[in-house]
């Protein structure tokens, strides 16, 4: 069973993270980061074809985590599958012991690294959930039954810094409503403004909120630009901006800013979700440091 379910419903402040799947078939260099991460993360999320990129199977991935002793999380996106073929990888996904999923839309394939490849999009991420919901209750979408149920641990993905911030609370409600056991959140740079989200959209499922460390002013820039819900504020760029070309002191300035974002997000969120972005080695001093 899931011991991300577990955790959550014990109230304890929950950590995951995230890993990317190969372009290609050495898992090494993943298997290294996610026993760093380990005694660190309660689960750790596998990404499927990352903005469009082609990558690895999650599926695969996470059974092949299992055996490391590690809890996957596997996302399931909506861009390239109809609900044929979802369900079908849900099916399989949950007999090779995948504990957890969630589910989202994806990026388009125009962003990717094949921008012919055509979008399916066939259903919303509600009714992605409303799909596991009836595998968990032995029968597929169309109502026939299965000949054994699925197990599966289901969440979704909110973003706190929606433009129509109603219409992104409303899309919340309809996943839990289909199904959706948890979240995890666009990253979040202002506890202040994380907790007015928690009390707008008044969900009754545990919310981990996003920690994405400032690698670069140009990175937050490049955020604050293209990506939509993230604000990252001036004060915060301007501390980055402070060190410089000094790799370490713009690391370590880097690292104060999400340690005390984690900090703040302590008494209001159900955890956090990190994604590192290929600074997972750093992760484990992040979270030492937001409990000083």
């Amino acid at each position: 069973m899931s011991k991300l379910s577990d955790a959550l419903a014990s109230k304890t402040f929950v950590v995951t993270s995230e890993l990317t799947p190969p372009k290609g078939t050495d898992l090494g260099p993943l298997f290294a980061k996610a026993e760093l991460l380990k005694p660190y993360a309660t689960a750790i999320n596998l990404t499927e074809s990352h903005a469009a990129r082609m990558a690895m199977d999650p599926v695969a991935v996470g059974h092949l985590l299992l055996d490391h002793g590690v809890e996957p999380i596997v996302q399931m996106t909506s861009r390239d599958k109809n609900r044929l073929a979802i369900q079908a990888s849900i099916l399989g996904a949950s007999a090779l012991g995948i504990p957890n999923v969630v589910f989202m839309g994806g990026d388009p394939p125009k962003n990717g690294d094949h921008p012919d490849a055509k979008p399916v999009f066939d259903l919303f991420a509600s009714q992605l959930l409303e799909a596991v919901q009836a595998l968990n209750n032995g029968t597929d979408l169309s109502g026939a039954a299965l000949n054994q149920s699925t197990h599966l641990f289901a969440g979704a993905v909110a973003n706190p810094g929606a433009s129509d911030l109603q219409a992104e609370i409303d899309n919340l409600h309809r996943k839990i409503e289909g199904g959706a056991q948890f979240f995890q959140t666009q990253a979040v740079y202002d506890a202040n403004s994380f907790s007015a989200f928690l009390e707008k959209a008044g969900s009754t499922k545990p919310i981990l909120a996003g920690i994405i460390p400032i690698k670069s002013v140009k990175m937050a820039q490049y955020m604050n630009e293209k990506i939509p819900g993230v604000d990252i504020p001036e004060t915060l760029i301007k501390r980055i901006a402070e060190a410089g070309d000094d790799k370490d002191r713009v690391l370590k300035i880097s690292l104060e800013i999400a340690a005390q974002t984690i900090r703040d997000l302590r008494a209001i969120a159900a955890g956090v979700h990190v994604m590192a972005i290929g600074w997972e080695e750093h992760i484990p001093a992040m979270l030492e440091q937001s409990e000083g």
